[in-house]
């Protein structure tokens, strides 16, 4: 009898400690569902500030460049001079708008990020001394930020500083890349454009004398 006593007691403690344990691995799974769900959000979110810090560099760089086209140096200096000022206010506004991702970063990453931008600050502050030079060497880093094949030469130097940085860091390199070639473009053809209008003025000078 008393054994039997013994024997029941030891089966309600193994039922009791298989439900404790079962209803722990429920809680642990209900956990682990919501921290995936919230680092699905945590994505998301990255991704939004992400598409929001480009979309303020677009809108930075379209506002600059309407204020330098031709179109601008077309009108009259009344038209010119409101156009201005709305392009100004709206820069401003721009400009307070400050969007920020933070990128986890190795310190080989971090020294990767810090070689490659020291290398394309260079090249930037070359650009008034020579700007064709510095157009062919932002191609080469360029290149080497993309995977089809390019029509320059690549940098392998700066090619293996990018694949050591982190993804998000490659990224936001070849859009700065990317925005100073355009830029670069840009100012070209206004002066291009420029030249010619100066051209035609000398031209319609000759022929009316």
């Amino acid at each position: 009898m008393a054994q039997a006593k013994i024997q029941a007691k030891m089966n309600e403690a193994t039922i009791s400690k298989f439900s404790r344990t079962m209803s722990m691995a429920d809680r642990s799974g209900r956990l682990l569902e919501s921290l995936d769900q919230l680092e699905m959000r945590v994505e998301a979110l990255r991704e939004a500030a992400s598409a929001m810090e480009q979309e303020r560099e677009s809108i930075l760089e379209m506002l600059q460049s309407l204020q330098n086209s031709p179109e601008m140096r077309s009108i009259s200096d009344g038209e010119r001079e409101e156009l201005n000022l709305t392009a100004a206010r709206l820069l401003g506004r721009t400009l307070c708008v400050e969007v920020s991702v933070g990128t986890s970063r190795s310190s080989q990453q971090e020294d990767a990020l810090r070689q490659a931008t020291s290398i394309i600050d260079k090249i930037v502050k070359k650009l008034l001394e020579d700007a064709g030079s510095s157009r062919q060497r932002l191609m080469a880093l360029h290149a080497a930020c993309v995977t089809e094949a390019p029509p320059v030469a690549i940098d392998q130097k700066f090619q293996a500083l990018v694949i050591s940085c982190a993804m998000e860091d490659q990224k936001k390199i070849k859009r700065r890349l990317e925005t100073l070639l355009r830029n670069i473009l840009n100012a070209e053809n206004t002066i291009k454009l420029m030249d010619n209008q100066k051209l035609d003025q000398a031209s319609s000078s000759n022929g009316s004398l």
